[in-house]
């Protein structure tokens, strides 16, 4: 006896199409949060500074919080160059750096989420080639230079569903080798003034 009827789900079983409403409830709702995020930190970025008097744990949250915001400026660099000449160096880069890996994947979280944004940007179609190609060497690279486009990096990144894992791993050592050279310019620059 055949039927050209499909079975029935199992139970507690999920169906394709619950499926892809969670998943595209979730983006909804990770673009909301990284807006939010991002807006509210740029409207504290003023007083976003004064998070460095608390020591390491300041300024992994000022890193963290000057990166979480997602094509809006927010204060960071200028800060670690101060706190190098402040505490030691390295311990500032390495926790710099943490801070600002995990405050970039609001970038990837976008991305993620929501790739149709900025995919017609030139600059972020030669970005996502370049992810394609070797995705984990754009991350480092990119993370490693202080510029503005780094989000698109992220967004890139999101979009093309890099592992997380991966893409943190690449972007802490990227920002941290950038912190480390802020933070020893900072110990130097400013030590010459003692």
């Amino acid at each position: 006896m055949s039927t050209d009827q499909p079975p029935e789900p199992l139970p507690g079983a999920t169906t394709p199409a619950r499926n892809r409403s969670r998943n595209t409830a979730l983006r909804i709702l990770a673009l909301a949060l990284v807006i939010g995020l991002s807006l509210y930190i740029y409207s504290i970025r003023d007083q976003a500074e004064q998070f460095a008097i608390y020591g390491y744990p300041g300024i992994f949250l000022l890193a963290f919080l000057a990166y979480a915001t997602v094509l809006l400026p927010a204060p960071g660099v200028a800060v670690i160059f101060t706190m190098g000449a402040v505490f030691n160096p390295i311990i500032v880069g390495l926790v710099a750096g943490a801070g600002a890996a995990l405050g970039e994947v609001s970038g990837y979280l976008v991305g993620y989420s929501s790739q149709a944004v900025v995919e017609r940007a030139a600059f972020y179609q030669r970005v996502t080639r370049w992810m394609g190609h070797n995705g984990a060497l754009t991350i480092l690279v990119l993370s490693a230079i202080p510029n503005p486009a780094f989000d698109l990096a992220g967004l890139a990144a999101g979009a093309l569903k890099m592992p997380v894992r991966k893409f943190l791993l690449w972007c802490w050592i990227g920002e941290t080798i950038k912190m480390l050279i802020f933070a020893y310019a900072g110990e130097g620059l400013l030590g010459l003034f003692e």
